[in-house]
């Protein structure tokens, strides 16, 4: 078994009563109630640091890409002068 260190805290009147009768739906101990709530939180707190590294990670992704130069591909176009010449076809 793993070596446990002993925290003494405060609860409200009604959580007491909350994790007494779910620690007896569980049957399992207040305390391991409480091991698992803590294992929750922090765990919780890991995941959204990891998820918000992803996302710097992902951020400098596309700010290198949209700084990457856009390949010509011939066209003798662009997507105003085809606006404006369907403008210019329909206003007729």
């Amino acid at each position: 078994m793993e070596r446990m260190v002993r925290k003494q805290t405060y609860i409200k009147p009604r959580q007491a009563e909350l994790l007494k009768r779910r620690a007896r739906e569980l049957g399992v101990s207040e305390a391991e109630l409480i091991r698992q709530g803590v294992d929750e939180v922090v765990g919780s707190v890991e995941a959204l640091t990891t998820a918000w590294q992803v996302w710097e990670e992902e951020k400098a992704f596309i700010e290198q890409r949209r700084r990457m130069a856009v390949p010509q591909t011939g066209r003798g176009w662009t997507r105003d002068e085809l606006y404006e010449d369907r403008l210019e076809r329909f206003s007729r």
